[in-house]
């Protein structure tokens, strides 16, 4: 057992990787951007959080892409929640429409307030509220985002 193994049992935190998923995944983003990130090496969502790290590289890519920098601003939040691994590409969108711009926001935010917001986005987006994640679902991102931000 390393040393990480050992810190992490002494600590009791359970320590959790962010989750990196490919940019093609990335809601938001459309054909012709995709390929235009492939080219420039940008190729997955952890590549966009590191070449958006900053404001300026953030305008440095929305000049790139002719785009106001609210876009890129949108996407770099998409893909830090995309970080925590059951939100990922899929709910991530979701979440950010729910308010929650962070795995730190979502960390801090009460299953009871976040779960009505979300299933009244999926009731309005699709008529259909049994497609919508349930309390344990939503309980285990915000779980997630927890140990996300305390191991990192």
């Amino acid at each position: 057992m390393g040393l990480d193994n050992w810190q992490q049992r002494l600590s009791g935190v359970e320590r959790l990787e962010p989750s990196n998923w490919p940019i093609e995944q990335l809601p938001g983003l459309s054909d012709e951007q995709i390929s235009e990130f492939q080219q420039l090496g940008v190729k997955t969502t952890l590549h966009l959080l590191h070449n958006g790290r900053t404001p300026e590289h953030r305008q440095a890519i929305a000049n790139h892409f002719h785009l106001h920098v609210q876009h890129v601003n949108k996407w770099i939040a998409l893909a830090n929640l995309a970080q925590v691994p059951s939100v990922g590409c899929m709910h991530c969108g979701h979440v950010l429409h729910a308010g929650i711009a962070s795995p730190r926001q979502l960390a801090q935010t009460s299953v009871g307030r976040l779960h009505p917001q979300i299933m009244k986005l999926h009731v309005a987006e699709m008529q259909r509220q049994d497609l919508c994640p349930k309390v344990e679902e939503v309980n285990q991102w915000i779980s997630e985002a927890q140990k996300l931000t305390t191991s990192s």
